[in-house]
């Protein structure tokens, strides 16, 4: 090798070095860039999971049912029942070793991080001090956790009325003096914190930020049979009825039919009842908001109380996650889509573990026991085959019937005060 070429060699190498330790420089103390730069912290899972079966999960925990009913939201037998189906799912939730034969994190605490998350809108790295779980980890927890959920248990908890759910709701109903009545009607808005800038026009309505509205109808013990969630805030609550599929089995014919009478006539589809923003239909039934007669004036008022239970329930679902009431956080639709519907059905599996029996008495059951096994008192018909599309646009024409709205609400009127002459409804 020539001197000219040892030189150029020699210079060339020098460049490299440099480079090489500039690089090394700049990416020391950063989160990004070169593994090797990343931080590593000893996270002593195994005394997380041995702290956590202390406090609750033991014979004789630390903290009894009560307060694991608080902190959790749900009673312990059915954290138990979720996990043990979500194992069977998934093997994310089953505790393993990994390459380095070290134990992983048990299903108990990737599960409590879930919830907590789901329970109280906390943030991701806000759980490492307790549960030992990184911030990462945390996220990928809530996200196989929600998405297990609605995946084995959506079909069971987010179904529609069958015919032993609506002989229950309309033996209710008929006490209630709402011969028909299969729950209420209305749209509760979900903020979207983290919406694209692209989309802020298409998802700021009448509370001015970005939302996402969630249609829902809750019968008497907030039991969410119906919900449709996804639409724009910029949408009303008519745009998003036109757009959801709550009548789409009614419209197909492969739904359970509703037989009742009331003063003599005979009606064949239950009725939800709704603010008066929803249009004229049958199968709505809206208030009348400036009452000149005493029978009119009550039936508003039963009206008015028994519409309120969607709102209870839109208030039980946010205080049991505060999720939900606070503004969302992630970035993608889908996320928010299966984080609501999560929130739904452990909120139904809630109210199925506690529901309360005719006596008042709560019970308190360990998943076992099936919400479907009521009895099936009254006329429930169901028609499961095809149908013509001259059949499908008659029942079309017949739920947005406007002159039946009216008869069938006159007719409630005069039930009502007559039950109210007789002492019945106070």
């Amino acid at each position: 090798m020539t001197g000219p070429q040892r030189l150029y060699e020699e210079e060339r190498n020098m460049w490299f070095a440099a480079a090489i330790e500039f690089e090394r420089q700049n990416s020391q103390g950063s989160g990004s860039g070169d593994r090797s730069s990343r931080q590593y912290r000893y996270h002593d899972r195994v005394s997380g999971h041995s702290r956590l079966l202390n406090d609750y999960f033991v014979e004789n925990p630390v903290y009894d049912e009560t307060l694991f009913r608080r902190r959790f939201r749900l009673s312990r037998p059915l954290f138990l029942r979720i996990l043990h189906t979500l194992q069977q799912h998934n093997d994310y939730f089953v505790q393993r070793r990994n390459a380095a034969n070290t134990v992983g994190l048990s299903g108990e605490q990737k599960m409590t991080a879930a919830l907590r998350m789901l329970a109280y809108g906390m943030s991701a790295d806000s759980l490492d001090e307790y549960v030992r779980i990184g911030e990462t980890t945390t996220i990928e927890c809530v996200k196989r956790f929600y998405q297990g959920v609605v995946e084995i248990f959506g079909l069971e908890y987010l179904r529609s009325p069958n015919a032993a759910d609506i002989s229950r709701l309309l033996r209710k109903a008929n006490q209630r003096g709402f011969p028909g009545m299969l729950g209420s009607l209305d749209c509760m808005h979900w903020t979207w914190k983290n919406c694209p800038a692209a989309y802020h026009g298409m998802y700021t309505g009448h509370v001015h930020r970005p939302t996402i509205v969630l249609e829902a109808v809750a019968s008497y013990d907030l039991w969410i049979w119906h919900a449709f969630f996804g639409m724009p805030g910029s949408n009303n609550d008519i745009n998003v009825l036109d757009a959801s599929n709550l009548f789409a089995n009614l419209q197909e014919g492969c739904g359970p039919s509703v037989n009742y009478t009331i003063m003599g006539n005979h009606y064949n589809m239950g009725y939800y009842l709704a603010d008066g923003i929803y249009p004229k239909w049958a199968t709505i039934v809206q208030s009348i908001s400036h009452p000149q007669e005493l029978a009119h004036d009550f039936f508003a008022k039963k009206h008015e109380s028994y519409q309120k239970d969607v709102e209870r329930a839109f208030g039980v679902l946010q205080a049991r996650f505060a999720i939900v009431r606070g503004s969302a956080r992630f970035w993608h639709h889908e996320d928010l889509t299966f984080i609501m519907k999560a929130c739904i059905i452990l909120h139904n599996m809630i109210i199925e573990d506690e529901r309360v029996d005719d006596n008042g008495l709560v019970a308190m059951t360990s998943g076992n026991d099936d919400y479907d096994s009521l009895g099936t008192d009254g006329p429930v018909e169901v028609s499961r085959g095809p149908i013509s599309f001259d059949h499908f646009m008659a029942t079309n024409r017949a739920i947005r019937d406007s002159n039946t709205h009216y008869a069938l609400r006159r007719d409630i009127i005069a039930h009502l005060w007559t039950l109210h002459g007789q002492g019945v409804i106070e």
